[in-house]
């Protein structure tokens, strides 16, 4: 018998976070006016950046910049980072102006901006490589993405899935002989048998699977134990979290192009402290996370993990934050290419050039690099030895 992890979230009040949701997006501005080549404007004070999920170290570099004063020292008074338990989309809630800035993949938002007809842009790629994997048991027969015709993959929908088509996609296979079984924010679906391979998050669910006693030996799993594919090294490897910003607001208000690049350069430099830092990071997050009014429960070496996993993702030798060309065609490829198990594709055609701008994270560095803030270097993963639940 294997053993099921038993996590759930931690229920938070509807109420609470609709009420973060759906609050309106304002700019009190400071008193002074900043010149501008379009003429004179207030700086924005206040911003809300609407995260993909619940607190944790995947979005360690936001709350670090909050924690440390980075953003007090952009000019930002008040930030306010919402986070979504499933309940709240970023980008719609970018769309509905509830929010500033949010935190979303490439692929989902691509999505969106065909199906509404919206336009929404990437102005910083934070996570550079793809983080996520399909989980089988050795000796199961799923060992590459040749071997996902008439299985029962598992998925967390909400536009998770791309990656599994658009890797199939690329070696000609036949997606509609998929079983796509929506799995939760676990590795429960695998051990207990309800899926042929569960979809991990090398920061999350891999870790959370390892962290789970094997019966048969008294022992954690280890990951020999398992056959795993790491879409990263297949065609179907898609761009992942990304800050996205209003098109059409970039352009016409210079007040929210200009907090763009403080907003950018703050996140800069909580980024930076979560690399040079990582068991720090890990202990912010964790403390947020223990203190939110909504989490899904982890344990501390679980986030020190996370944090390790994350850095790899974004200081991969990279500029921080520059949207690679060929990554992003890639990720378009993908996306003109998956057709999903019921045939419907993700796009039927290319995203508007807006669809992308590396001209306010370059503005971002540069300023930094003006000010004397490092901005370059690598990152050296830390060694995390994980334990029973991640405590």
């Amino acid at each position: 018998m294997r053993h099921s992890i038993r996590r759930g979230l931690i229920a938070a009040s509807t109420v609470a976070i609709a009420s973060l949701a759906l609050a309106a997006c304002s700019g009190s501005g400071s008193p002074e006016e900043t010149g501008s080549a379009d003429g004179d404007f207030e700086p924005l004070s206040s911003i809300k950046l609407q995260l993909q999920w619940l607190p944790q170290a995947q979005f360690a570099g936001y709350y670090i910049a909050q924690e440390k004063g980075y953003f007090e020292e952009e000019g930002f008074d008040d930030v306010e980072i919402i986070p979504s338990g499933g309940d709240i989309v970023p980008q719609d809630a970018l769309v509905a102006g509830d929010a500033d800035f949010a935190i979303a993949w490439v692929p989902k938002v691509l999505g969106t901006l065909e199906a509404s007809g919206v336009e929404l842009t990437d102005i910083a790629q934070v996570f550079q490589k793809s983080g996520t994997l399909q989980v089988s048991w050795k000796g199961d027969g799923v060992e590459s993405v040749a071997d996902f015709e008439g299985k029962r993959i598992g998925s967390w929908g909400f536009g998770n899935e791309w990656e599994i088509f658009a890797a199939m996609a690329a070696e000609g296979l036949d997606s509609t002989t998929v079983s796509i079984t929506t799995q939760d924010f676990s590795m429960n679906a695998l051990l207990d048998g309800d899926v042929d391979a569960a979809e991990a998050m090398t920061y999350n669910e891999w870790a959370q699977i390892l962290e789970v006693v094997n019966p048969d030996t008294g022992e954690l799993y280890q990951p020999e134990d398992f056959d795993v594919v790491s879409y990263e090294e297949t065609e179907g490897a898609m761009l992942q979290d990304a800050i996205w910003a209003d098109t059409q607001r970039l352009a016409d208000d210079p007040a929210y192009a200009d907090a763009a690049v403080r907003f950018l350069k703050a996140i800069t430099k909580g980024w930076l402290f979560a690399r040079d830092n990582p068991e720090e990071a890990a202990d912010i997050v964790y403390d947020i996370a223990s203190n939110a009014e909504a989490a899904f429960p982890v344990g501390p070496v679980h986030q020190q993990w996370q944090m390790n996993e994350v850095n790899k993702l974004i200081w991969t030798g990279a500029d921080f934050g520059v949207i690679d060309q060929a990554a992003w065609d890639k990720t378009v490829k993908g996306a003109l290419a998956a057709v999903n198990q019921d045939g419907l594709n993700l796009i039927t055609a290319e995203p508007a050039d807006s669809a992308f701008s590396n001209e306010y994270i370059e503005k971002a560095l540069a300023e930094l690099a003006d000010e004397g803030v490092d901005v370059a270097g690598s990152y050296t993963p830390i060694e995390v030895t994980l334990t029973e639940g991640g405590q």
